[in-house]
């Protein structure tokens, strides 16, 4: 049986990654809906679509028609990345598009079969204090000030008992993947910091502060976790968190970090990415046209994601941030098993955005 599928956020790093898995399965026919056109399309439809805008929504239903899968990884960031995501606003606008989509864009739920709702840790209050660790699916004392990976999965969990469709919440710890202009994908930010210093003739300073024990998802393993959601009775109506499967220190993986950009390893030098970078705009113009570059300008490459690498690196911290770590033990007995080297995972998407002439080789 074919499936038609909706990537919704088409643009992002899961959507990308979405594009290229479900594009080259024989059995999907895939629709992508994002704001901007994603990088890559694999044979996607591509509907331009402002999910706030409930008259953009509504011109993209004719094309959502018949859509049995469903994967929402679309998202609304503030301008001010990191106090946005404690915002009342931040959170009404996101529960709001989720909304627009189930009731104007995918009007008629007889073809849907499944919904595939992306979270994150925030969902354990990662942003706001530390967390109880492991983090588990089952906790829930981290419901407190405007979240609306809780919003949108109690809408969610409703609407399935309504119409009769099964879902799956997937909460991915720190994804990496292939995007332009995205608000929180560190590839392309961590690939021009480290053009413009290997320009320079430096090496691959580390700009953060102090940090703890992390976990990263590579956005090709989500795309595998979806597929396997899709047709697993374990994972009907449930909630996983999702990791490579290892833990990393920023430190402990800057060497392996440094030769996947091809560049040498450097000592400290904390440097304020989101306030320094974008004076650099000339500079990454120069690499852009010396190496015959497809990638746009600083701002549009990178976004708001200088930020996110401050924040992720922890610039300007004195003490280590809380470690962040959550537990996977549920979605292996579930029965996915997938697992990646997140120094692999590294490599491979800074040879991915090199072999699209994205970054320099």
């Amino acid at each position: 049986m074919t499936r038609k599928i909706a990537i919704i956020g088409g643009s992002g790093l899961i959507g990308q990654s979405c594009l290229a898995y479900f594009g080259a399965q024989s059995d999907c026919e895939v629709v992508a809906i994002s704001r901007r056109s994603p990088f890559h399309l694999h044979g996607a439809t591509f509907v331009s679509t402002d999910l706030r805008d409930t008259e953009s929504v509504a011109n993209a239903a004719q094309a959502l028609k018949g859509t049995t899968h469903v994967i929402y990884a679309a998202l609304y960031e503030a301008p001010s990345l990191v106090s946005g995501w404690s915002d009342e606003d931040q959170a009404r606008i996101n529960d709001e598009m989720l909304r627009n989509l189930m009731t104007i864009g995918i009007a008629d739920h007889d073809a849907l079969k499944h919904v595939t709702l992306m979270q994150g840790t925030k969902a354990y209050g990662v942003h706001i204090r530390p967390m109880t660790l492991p983090a588990r699916e089952n906790r829930s004392e981290y419901i407190d000030g405007p979240n609306f990976y809780w919003d949108q999965q109690a809408y969610i969990s409703d609407l399935a008992e309504k119409e009769g469709w099964a879902y799956t919440i997937l909460r991915p710890q720190f994804v990496f993947g292939h995007s332009l202009g995205a608000p929180m994908n560190m590839i392309p930010a961590l690939g021009v910091y480290a053009a413009i210093l290997r320009e320079r003739g430096e090496p691959l300073y580390y700009p953060g502060g102090p940090m703890g024990i992390l976990e990263a998802v590579d956005a090709d393993l989500i795309a595998q976790a979806i597929d396997w959601s899709h047709g697993a009775e374990t994972a009907k109506n449930e909630i996983f968190n999702i990791t490579n499967g290892d833990i990393f220190l920023w430190k402990n993986i800057w060497d392996s970090l440094a030769e996947a950009l091809h560049i040498e390893p450097g000592g400290d030098r904390p440097m304020e990415l989101a306030a320094e970078m974008p004076k650099c705009s000339d500079e990454w113009d120069a690499i852009r046209s010396k190496y015959d570059l497809v990638s746009p300008p600083i701002d549009k490459f990178v976004g708001s994601s200088f930020q996110y690498a401050d924040f992720a690196l922890g610039y300007g911290r004195t003490e280590p941030w809380a470690d962040s770590i959550v537990s996977t033990v549920k979605l292996r007995k579930a029965g996915f098993s997938g697992a990646i080297d997140t120094e692999d995972m590294f490599a491979k998407w800074f040879e991915r955005l090199r072999q699209d002439r994205l970054l320099p080789e």
